[in-house]
């Protein structure tokens, strides 16, 4: 069937805003307090005070929390807060509006805001450590008679709106020679898709963990796996153009990116408390928590060559489907905030 070119749902906004971290983790809490990047603290840049930086935390990553048990913010010469978003497109319009600096999101949300030519750029890649571990799929409720793709024509998938799943979904169904003709897109933000999936009101449910998990650990079962070659597993960092154009503030901001690459390099060898930072943000229990956290175990890098081209396909998959109404040149919308050949992984982070 046709329809109208989608829209980016961006009136989600903000959940929670994270106080200023400052020192705010005390002796008790931090686990293993880390230090900033060489060379970055207080004394070494005194011009970065005038600064507060706001990160956007898509759907709870551990990112809030885990800068409190590490202390990696500690001795920063700028402030931080955290923003809570529920999804990548909301996060994306924030960082072009620049209510955020930097954020992490899923693949498609870059591809819909330039799209909308929002000021933003791609600065940095989240790789999983996982990588034949899928970070979201296509599920079904328990019992459906649904077995493979093919069995989706005519049916009713809920996706959020210019996310990553959105182009699960469409990638999946395009995988087994059918198009949006062939099914029924429904766009719901992911509180409404759990809904509308819990009470059958859709076929099926392209979304992430943790809820995909959950809902698994609760019956449902998955269709599709978000995995190569229908999915990417890797998210990509966005900043807001604002801070990209002022050298000093860039220089700052370089610095914001690799203290977050330290928590999560710190997470990785503490998985116990990374999956309790995991389930304080996001409200679920532990055990969920732990389950899922394969999802949140990667390593920062700069994007590369291959990156460009997977972003690119993607989002000329999007333009043929009429899911996005301008080309984009992926390679305009990247700007790499950190050196070739960083990578989180290789920190030492105790």
């Amino acid at each position: 069937m046709s329809r109208k070119p989608s829209r980016i749902v961006a009136a989600v906004g903000l959940l929670a805003l994270g106080s200023t971290l400052v020192a705010c983790a005390s002796t008790s809490e931090a686990a293993a307090p880390l230090s900033g990047p060489s060379g970055s603290g207080a004394d070494s840049h005194p011009e970065w005070k005038k600064y507060t930086f706001t990160i956007g935390d898509n759907g709870g990553d551990g990112s809030q929390e885990l800068a409190k048990i590490t202390g990696v913010f500690d001795n920063a010469p700028y402030k931080v807060k955290f923003a809570r978003f529920t999804y990548g497109p909301p996060l994306v319009q924030a960082a072009a509006s620049g209510d955020i600096d930097l954020g992490s999101v899923g693949d498609v949300p870059p591809i819909t805001g330039a799209a909308k030519e929002y000021g933003f750029k791609i600065v940095a890649v989240n790789r999983s450590l996982t990588p034949d571990q899928a970070l979201e799929n296509i599920i079904v409720p328990k019992g459906s008679k649904l077995k493979t793709l093919k069995d989706l024509k005519g049916k009713r998938i809920a996706v959020p709106q210019g996310s990553s799943a959105h182009g699960l979904a469409l990638n999946a169904i395009k995988s087994v020679g059918l198009g949006l003709k062939d099914v029924k897109l429904v766009f719901l933000d992911p509180a409404a898709g759990a809904t509308a999936f819990n009470t059958g009101k859709v076929d099926a449910w392209s979304i992430w963990n943790p809820q995909s998990a959950i809902a698994v650990k609760n019956g449902a079962r998955i269709l599709a796996k978000g995995l190569p070659p229908i999915d990417q597993t890797s998210s990509y960092y966005v900043a807001t153009d604002k801070s990209l154009k002022d050298p000093t503030k860039r220089a700052a901001l370089t610095d914001v990116l690799k203290r977050l690459s330290r928590e999560f390099a710190w997470a990785v060898k503490h998985p116990g408390k990374h999956a309790q930072a995991l389930s304080r943000e996001q409200g679920i229990p532990l055990a969920d928590a732990k389950a899922t956290l394969a999802a949140f175990r990667f390593r920062v890098t700069p994007v590369g060559k291959s990156d460009i081209a997977a972003e690119q396909k993607l989002a000329d998959s999007f333009r043929e489907a009429g899911q996005i109404t301008k080309e984009v040149d992926v390679s305009s919308i990247t700007d790499n905030l950190l050196p070739a050949g960083y990578d989180s992984s290789k920190l030492s982070v105790g």
